[in-house]
Parts: structure tokens; sequence; C-alpha cells
């Protein structure tokens, strides 16, 4: 499965980037719903591009997540390579 970029034009923009195996989203998304539902994700924030999303750090993430290796204060960029 190819990484797919999401962009919903709202102000500001919602955007994701789904990859195989985790979702990296900016702060429109809830780790704390993800959790419940099990859900592999890191969330990135102040973003408005995709390319802002890659040099963010990543501010929250869920307990799947860290186990491929994600962790607060990576960045987006990381958090995709992990997740692909």
């Amino acid at each position: 499965m190819p990484v797919l970029g999401l962009r919903v034009n709202l102000k500001p923009p919602f955007l994701m980037i789904i990859c195989p195996r985790g979702v990296l989203a900016c702060g429109y998304f809830s780790v704390e719903v993800a959790e419940k539902f099990g859900v592999t994700a890191a969330v990135v924030r102040g973003v408005s591009s995709f390319d802002e999303m890659l040099e963010a750090k990543v501010v929250s993430v869920t307990s799947k997540a860290r186990e491929l290796g994600v962790a607060e204060g990576c960045s987006g960029r990381d958090a995709v390579l992990r997740f692909s």
C-alpha cells in the first residue's frame, strides 16, 4: 500500500498522511479516540502543508505508534518512515 496524503480544505486545513502501518495527522486528530480504537497514530501541530508535517515535531502518539518507535519529539518524517 502506498502512502496517501489526505487534505480537507478547512481553515486551517485538516491533513493526514496515511501509511501502511499508521497515520500521521494534524492537530484536529484526537489521539485519545485513536487510542481507544487501537489506531496507530501520531500528531503534529501548527502545520498547513504536507511538507510542514514532515518537518514538524510529533506532539502526541498512541501506544501502538510508540511500539513502532515513534515518540514525542521525533520528526513527522521519522514517523512516516516508521509507519511505512
